[in-house]
């Protein structure tokens, strides 16, 4: 008999979780989320983007001068919908709640943390700025950490808010850079366990600095020498919280799902229906979430090219 403990809501909390602690790009751009619910995929959400001011010379004549804020809205559509479904069977049903998030719950939510971190990721092809290496250069050389000396100097030439600043890098860029004394010198701690573990330094060239396995593009690959191993191509970015945005709504319970239940938290939400499917006899899990991603300013952000790329056939 199916262990009751194992209701979605339970399931639902510790899948949650599971996701708040293993997103990168997620935590770092700019957030927008409310508890209004949404019922399918492709709703338009309007969203304000964050307000821009200018410093004006105080005149004690004239006195101060009130500026409006120009804050802006910017129309993001719910389109990008994650869905991990499994069959579970009743010896499974029947485990705890921690050995069942080790071994089924704990898989499914990192699956869904990584698409929402390649989906962000996928915004770099909006950005025109680029340092680093060019297409002329030897293939797989790869930048060394001072290239984000030259994202700094991009960025404060559009005039970019010095804090909020972020560098994201991939896994083969990251061997390199910790190899450099300059990530011996800085201790630091993310908000997130995913964060702490992607940390690479507090601040590197006023940077915080990450990686993800996520920020690799198989569809940028340059040619492989013949007999040639190489690592995959990376195309790293830094950006600031502002350039791209994370849309989130929690979806409706569906009707007629009499065993589900909707989890939110900090704009994370995650629906979970079990059913059961008597063509197989077999219970089965669901667990989706939705949101949206959009590009704001592609003036705050700058892609790091490591080496030659080659255009999708």
């Amino acid at each position: 008999m199916a262990n009751t403990f194992l209701t979605p809501s339970v399931i639902a909390r510790q899948a949650l979780a599971n996701l708040y602690e293993t997103t990168v790009m997620s935590q770092l751009v700019y957030r927008d989320y409310e508890e209004e619910f949404v019922s399918r995929i492709g709703d338009t959400i309007t969203i304000r983007k964050p307000a821009k001011f200018e410093a004006k010379n105080f005149n004690r004549t004239t006195g101060i001068e009130i500026q409006n804020a120009t804050e802006g809205s910017i129309p993001i559509t719910l389109d990008k919908f994650a869905d991990v479904s499994f069959a579970v069977t009743s010896e499974e049903l029947t485990l705890d709640i921690i050995d069942f998030n080790q071994q089924l719950l704990a898989p499914a939510t990192e699956a869904i943390a990584q698409k929402i971190d390649r989906d962000i990721l996928s915004l770099r092809n909006d950005v025109v700025q680029k340092v680093g290496l060019n297409a002329d250069a030897a293939p797989f050389k790869y930048a060394n950490p001072r290239v984000a000396i030259a994202a700094r100097r991009v960025l404060n030439q559009k005039n970019v808010p010095a804090t909020d600043r972020y560098i994201v890098v991939g896994p083969e860029q990251e061997a390199l850079w910790l190899s450099d004394e300059l990530f011996h010198r800085a201790d630091a701690r993310g908000d997130t366990e995913g964060l702490r573990e992607a940390n690479l330094g507090r601040r590197v060239f006023g940077f915080d600095s990450y990686q993800t396995q996520n920020i690799r593009e198989p569809e940028f690959l340059p040619a492989d020498p013949p007999g040639a191993t190489l690592p995959d191509h990376e195309i790293g970015v830094a950006f600031h919280r502002t350039a791209f945005a994370l849309v989130t709504r929690p979806l409706v319970l569906p009707q007629g799902a009499a065993n589900a239940h909707v989890e939110s938290y900090k704009g994370f939400g995650l629906r979970v229906v079990m059913d059961y499917d008597i063509s197989k006899k077999q219970d089965v899990i669901s667990i989706d979430t939705l949101y949206g991603i959009k590009t704001l300013d592609p003036d705050r952000a700058v892609v790091i090219t490591t080496g030659a790329t080659k255009a999708k056939p």
